[in-house]
Formats: structure tokens, sequence, C-alpha cells
């Protein structure tokens, strides 16, 4: 799992990814929670997602937002680490311009900012968001969502109240051309001290599942 370091916005950026030698591997990127709350790209719950995507043939990105771990400059409330998402996709895109297919997976913080970066990059064809913090950011840019997803949470969840996750379940649901999977964790909370297996195990069948459709189709 090679240390990688490229290029951002502000300044050069810190990641870990996981090569595949086949010009048309499908990507994914893997953004993480909160940097101002301890969020990296080392979090257990970013590093399963990685090791998720992994096993399933992807080539894979991890890496730090601006100002974390060995990644420069400073955190920028989302606008600049929306950016740092953007070009770590361009860095990603560079290495693998075939790329069969391209995902983004995100926790927390890293949910609304692979959110937002759906709505640029259209290629983007499948998200996995974690813990989306429906009740602290505006989601209110996805309209509509571009593209079919995954949203898991919590059901003690009490940074994230899972009614307001539910809420915006519901809009997105009410859009055409798309569909949103939700998924519930029992008993689990924002930071997953449970369920962190439950989250592997749904995310894991979910892509199957996108994947065997995708191939078939």
């Amino acid at each position: 799992m090679p240390e990688v370091i490229f290029n951002g916005p502000d300044g050069r950026l810190e990641g870990r990814y996981h090569h595949i030698e086949d010009e048309n591997a499908p990507i994914a990127l893997i953004l993480h929670p909160h940097p101002q709350f301890g969020g990296n790209m080392n979090h257990k719950l970013v590093y399963n997602l990685f090791q998720m995507f992994k096993a399933r043939g992807f080539a894979v990105l991890r890496f730090n937002f601006r100002g974390v771990g060995r990644s420069q400059g400073e955190f920028d409330q989302g606008i600049g680490e929306l950016s740092d998402a953007a070009s770590a996709l361009d860095w990603m895109q560079q290495i693998k311009p075939d790329a069969q297919a391209c995902w983004i997976a995100g926790y927390s913080f890293g949910a609304w900012i692979g959110m937002q970066l759906l709505m640029r990059r259209p290629e983007v064809e499948g998200f996995i968001s974690v813990s989306p913090p429906a009740s602290m950011f505006d989601f209110s840019f996805l309209a509509p969502c571009p593209s079919s997803g995954l949203i898991v949470h919590g059901t003690d969840d009490d940074v994230v109240p899972e009614a307001d996750v539910q809420k915006l379940v519901d809009k997105l649901k009410s859009q055409k051309g798309i569909v949103i999977d939700y998924e519930k964790i029992d008993g689990a909370s924002h930071f997953y001290e449970t369920g962190l297996t439950d989250v592997d195990q749904i995310s894991g069948q979910y892509v199957d599942r996108r994947r065997a459709e995708s191939m078939a189709g």
C-alpha cells in the first residue's frame, strides 16, 4: 500500500494508493471525517472502506485533506477540502484514464464532501455515504442527485440524528433516474464503537450488487 504525495490546490497532499495493473480496473476515492475533530485517512472506518474496494479489484486512494498529517495547507471549512478531493480524483484519473467505473465513498464530513464532488463529476457512477452530517451541513445542492448510491447511518447517532438523515434520503428517493439504498445500523453511534463490521458487510454487498448489475447491463 504505497504512500503517495500528489499536488493539491494548496500544496502537497498525502495519500495511500492501491494500484491495479489492469488499465480498465475501476477506481474508488475514500474521504475521511472532519479534520478538526481528529479525522484522517487512517480512521478505521475509512481504512475498512479502502480495503473493501481493494478486495473487489478497484484501484483505491485514500488521502489526508489539507492540514492533516503530512498534507500541506490549513482547514478551509469544506471549500478547500472539496478542491482537494477533486485534485485526488484528477490524480487517479491520470493514472487510470481508462477506468471502467468511478466510485466515491466518504464518512461523516467526508460524505458531505463526496456528495458535493458527485455534482461536479458526471463520471462518478456510485457512492457510499456513511453517517452524512445532514443536521450540520446543507445538502440542498443534491438537486438532483446525479447517481445512485448507498447511505448508511447508526440508529443511536447522537451527533447527527437519524431522523435528519431519513429526511435527506426521502428527498433523494423522490428524484427520478436514481436509486438510493438506505441501511440503518441498530445501536451504532456516529463513531461506530460498535457496528463497524456491519458497515463493511453492507458496503461490500452493495458494491457487489451494483457491479453485477453493470456487468449484466
